[in-house]
């Protein structure tokens, strides 16, 4: 299968703020009125990788990263 999931402890700490970081800018994310900072939605981001609430997808085809909450209906295609 093309996609795969991959457990954040297999990222050095680096490697996980850089995926994080280019998923937060590329995506953006709604904050609602106020804006916040790049550290604060790093770690909200990694909060919830940590906790199983989203998951860290890879894709060999595209060779890319990604964030899906955990219940996303994508997801179901990997199981």
């Amino acid at each position: 299968m093309p996609i795969h999931i991959i457990p954040v402890d297999q990222l050095s700490a680096d490697a996980l703020d850089g995926v994080i970081k280019e998923f937060i800018s590329r995506n953006g994310t709604d904050y609602g009125e106020f804006e916040a900072a790049m550290e604060t939605k790093v770690r909200q981001v990694k909060q919830k990788l940590e906790k199983g609430l989203a998951v860290l997808i890879y894709d060999d085809e595209t060779e890319t990263t990604n964030i899906f909450r955990h219940d996303d209906p994508i997801l179901k295609k990997l199981e």
